[in-house]
This record gives structure tokens, C-alpha cells and sequence, in this order.
């Protein structure tokens, strides 16, 4: 299975990852290859939480500014 991590939206991962739990789910998947679906979903999970991280941030960064010229 082809990474790509550079450049993906939250939403476009979101998506991969509900692609992944699709494969996880079917029948004719095998056992390694649960594996390996499992690993790149965690690297997803975590790729998301980093984006999420960083808005959080601007979004404090923001309101501080804000804050700072009295529009609060």
C-alpha cells in the first residue's frame, strides 16, 4: 500500500482511514494483511492528530492576538 503524507487534507485521511476499516472488516482479508492495514491506519491516526495539533495552536495564537486588541 502506497504512503502518501505530504500535502493530505484532515479530510482526505479521514477518508483513507475509512477506506482501511473497510479492508479490516472484509472477510477475505487475510491475517498479514491486517497487519499491515493496522499499521498504516495508526500512522494516519497520528498524522491527523499532529494537523489537529497545529490548528489548535494557530487557533490560541489568534485569539491571543485578538485578546491583545480588545476585541475579545
Amino acid at each position: 500500500m502506497e504512503e502518501k503524507t505530504s500535502g493530505r487534507t484532515i479530510e482526505e485521511t479521514f477518508q483513507e482511514l475509512d477506506r482501511i476499516m473497510e479492508k479490516l472488516d472484509a472477510p477475505e482479508t487475510s491475517l498479514e494483511e491486517s497487519f499491515g492495514f493496522y499499521e498504516t491506519g495508526m500512522k494516519l491516526v497520528r498524522e491527523c492528530g499532529e494537523k489537529i495539533d497545529r490548528v489548535e495552536k494557530q487557533i490560541m495564537i489568534l485569539q491571543e492576538g485578538t485578546e491583545e486588541d480588545g476585541c475579545a
